[in-house]
């Protein structure tokens, strides 16, 4: 157990990144009083997809190491094609979501600058990273897992009681009101929300510091916690929606923070800040360090660096949070698909065979069909 807690730590803060900041508004607008069930398919389909994950760590790995089969080789060096362009999205998103956290505090969170603010702050991390590398920033992402989880337990405490008062003044909950859309584009729409609890795969690379079966049981236990939060908060949040008189955007989880204890704002911003810029830090060196192996060191860890930067810079003005959320969750849904192919090859029965499919088929309805919502 005591190797599997610090194994933990770099997926839950991967998972818990910026997933909570966002998920209520998202699923209160596309599903509404149905929030809490599709919270439930989406931590459903993540821990199949952490299935597969754990499945190619146990008998992929051993395939790989030993070269025997080479088109296991060609598929995971193509799922590690399609994790670089997922982590570069994902730096995107995590500033994307942290400037819209910082400029909401001071009601200044346009479309515009919201935009400029990720762009310097790429910036700034992508000079870090050419300058000297990133590796100093490194050990923000366990004070950002830490102040993050703090945060939330304040948030679910503070719900759980305005839920309460409301339930003993009125005798019932309530819920948000169905929106007006049809089932297709709820559909698509929530399977737009994959990147919430995305990052168990992380410990897929952690080979170098835990061996097989520490990584598995990290992040099974990481879906565990992490799934089971993502739950329990949607289920509290869902009574405070309705202070949003069905106006949602991408940082609403600050109005509703307000509506439960002003003093739940502060905290709350900071940890937006604090997770969003380590998770994009951890995202960036990850991309760079998979783009040096990905092209057998002909690009150098800061040109990787330099292109992950432009690339998220870029990104920033042509898109939406919701709509980078979603873009997000397909190139991710990409790389668990290509994770399912490399799963298949390795795969030891019918059973396993015929998880893989449905599995597979789920992700290829992302990958094809998310939406954002809008």
């Amino acid at each position: 157990m005591r190797k599997i807690v610090p194994a933990m730590s770099i997926p839950l803060a991967s998972i818990f990144g910026s997933g909570f900041l966002v998920i209520v508004p998202i699923l209160a607008s596309s599903v509404g009083p149905y929030a809490l069930l599709a919270m439930l398919v989406v931590a459903f389909v993540a821990f199949q997809a952490g299935a597969v994950v754990r499945h190619n760590i146990l008998c992929a790995e051993p395939v790989l190491a030993a070269g025997r089969k080479h088109i296991t080789l060609s598929l995971e060096r193509l799922s590690d094609v399609a994790l670089v362009g997922a982590y570069i999205v994902s730096v995107c998103l995590y500033i994307h979501i942290m400037s819209a956290f910082v400029l909401g505090a001071f009601g200044m969170d346009s479309d515009f600058n919201k935009s400029l603010l990720t762009t310097l702050v790429i910036g700034v991390i992508t000079t870090i990273g050419v300058m000297g590398g990133l590796k100093p920033l490194e050990k923000l992402e366990s004070w950002a897992l830490y102040v993050t989880l703090f945060i939330l337990t304040l948030l679910l405490v503070g719900f759980a009681i305005y839920d309460a008062r409301g339930f003993l003044d009125s005798g019932a909950f309530t819920l948000p009101v169905m929106p007006q859309r049809s089932i297709w584009e709820m559909l698509t729409i929530v399977a737009g929300t994959l990147i919430v609890v995305q990052g168990f795969e992380t410990t897929r690379y952690l080979g170098r510091s835990f061996d097989t079966w520490t990584r598995i049981l990290a992040s099974r236990w990481s879906q565990y916690v992490s799934l089971t939060v993502y739950v329990v908060f949607v289920a509290l949040a869902l009574p405070v929606v309705s202070s949003l008189n069905g106006k949602y955007t991408d940082n609403s989880l600050i109005l509703m923070a307000a509506e439960v204890s002003v003093l739940l704002v502060t905290p709350l911003i900071i940890a937006a800040g604090l997770s969003q810029f380590s998770a994009a830090v951890a995202d960036t060196l990850a991309a760079a360090a998979n783009m040096v192996e990905v092209t057998h060191n002909r690009i150098k860890q800061r040109w990787g660096y330099l292109l992950v930067g432009v690339t998220a810079m870029a990104l920033a003005w042509s898109n939406s949070t919701f709509e980078i959320i979603s873009l997000a969750s397909r190139a991710f849904a990409l790389y668990y698909l290509l994770q399912c192919f490399v799963a298949f090859t390795v795969c030891r029965n019918h059973r396993e065979r015929a998880r893989f499919i449905l599995v597979g088929l789920a992700l290829l309805f992302v990958l094809v069909f998310a939406v954002p919502v809008g």
